[in-house]
């Protein structure tokens, strides 16, 4: 898959291509169905298979006080993009400049004269160009204009919900990260660095590694089954989010332990895939009723985990 750093720069890139447009937070099940779409019907036409999106987001630069903290970084994005089909990718950075060009001078400069589009596939509720000027209605007349197909894709449900990425993260920062996974079609994955901890779990007998996110958007205080992923290795486990209360703890941290022999992954990368939140973070009255709940966690994180593929191939 090639990847351009600007609209400039994909210039002459592709010749009729089929194109969709997005932000793509997630690439969730919605976004999937629209992907498949554009690869088949580049299939079709015989031409290449492209999305164009945005880096940063473009809310972060018109309302940073509205900021969504996201659900994958670029390289995730990117990553998704490349296993659902696309064979470009366009990666326009967004800034106020950028937000102020009218959706008619967006439309003849970049998807006309740059991208060549024959055809374009976008999500019913689209909208680019200054102030927002710019829907799928503009975008079908203009195609009879310019001669570019336009086709408008209905919303997507999944468990009787309406997917798109807002939904999605509002799902993962109330910890229901089980329905998340359904609106997304794959685990939420935070990805990260493990750093050296205070050693408490190793002391009880369940030895953590303690991630440092990168991932904007992090499950809330909680227990909960995920999957490790450490280079080629996905080693199930249960982490706990929160600020290990039952030892005055004030600094949120991560703590995944996995389920195999205890072996020391600081500084390395490491990928947690979220699949079910098992309870609220509590206090306990000592050392020996945590190390009790905790035994309790790990068996209920097995028969969950157990029941489930072995990979999702996102995460590596």
């Amino acid at each position: 898959m090639r990847v351009f750093r600007s609209l400039e720069r994909a210039r002459g890139a592709f010749r009729r291509p089929v194109l969709t447009i997005g932000n793509f937070d997630g690439v969730h099940r919605g976004h999937q169905y629209i992907l498949r779409q554009v690869r088949e019907d580049a299939d079709h036409r015989g031409s290449d298979a492209v999305a164009l999106t945005f880096e940063p987001h473009p809310i972060s630069i018109l309302r940073p006080e509205a900021a969504p903290r996201l659900l994958m970084p670029l390289g995730d994005r990117l990553h998704s993009l490349h296993d659902y089909g696309m064979d470009g990718v366009v990666v326009q950075r967004f800034s106020r400049a950028f937000a102020d060009i009218t959706a008619d001078e967006f439309i003849r400069r970049f998807l006309v004269e740059i991208l060549d589009a024959d055809k374009i596939i976008v999500g019913h509720d689209l909208n680019f160009g200054k102030a927002r000027g710019g829907n799928v209605e503009k975008l079908i007349e203009a195609g009879g204009t310019h001669g570019f197909a336009v086709e408008v894709i209905s919303p997507v449900e999944a468990e009787g919900l309406i997917v798109h990425s807002s939904l999605v993260r509002e799902k993962v920062a109330s910890g229901d990260v089980a329905m998340a996974a359904k609106l997304l079609g794959r685990p939420h994955v935070v990805r990260g660095r493990v750093v050296k901890g205070a050693g408490r779990g190793r002391s009880l007998g369940f030895a953590t590694a303690n991630l440092k996110p990168k991932t904007q958007l992090v499950p809330p205080d909680g227990v909960y089954a995920t999957r490790a992923v450490v280079g080629e290795r996905t080693i199930d486990g249960v982490t706990s989010i929160g600020h290990t209360p039952t030892f005055g703890g004030t600094e949120t941290v991560i703590e995944a332990h996995l389920f195999t022999e205890w072996e020391d992954f600081y500084a390395r990368p490491m990928a947690l895939e979220f699949y079910e939140k098992l309870r609220e973070q509590k206090k306990f009255s000592g050392p020996d009723e945590l190390t009790a709940q905790i035994a309790s966690d790990v068996a209920r994180a097995k028969d969950i985990l157990l029941s489930l593929p072995s990979a999702t191939g996102l995460s590596g």
